[in-house]
């Protein structure tokens, strides 16, 4: 295989799994924020779900 190709092979792959942690990563963070937020809404609420575990 030419080494162009194989170069540009693994740029690519390297990218891809890069733009491709991006979509996760943000949706976490939204998913923590909104936790957050609620319990700042309602902080009695705060300790239901830690005394459940």
């Amino acid at each position: 295989m030419n080494p162009l190709i194989s170069a540009a092979f693994v740029i690519v792959a390297g990218l891809a799994v890069g733009l491709a942690s991006i979509g996760p990563g943000v949706g976490q963070g939204i998913a923590a924020g909104q936790a957050v937020e609620g319990i700042a809404r309602q902080p009695e609420a705060e300790d239901t779900q830690i005394s459940s575990c």
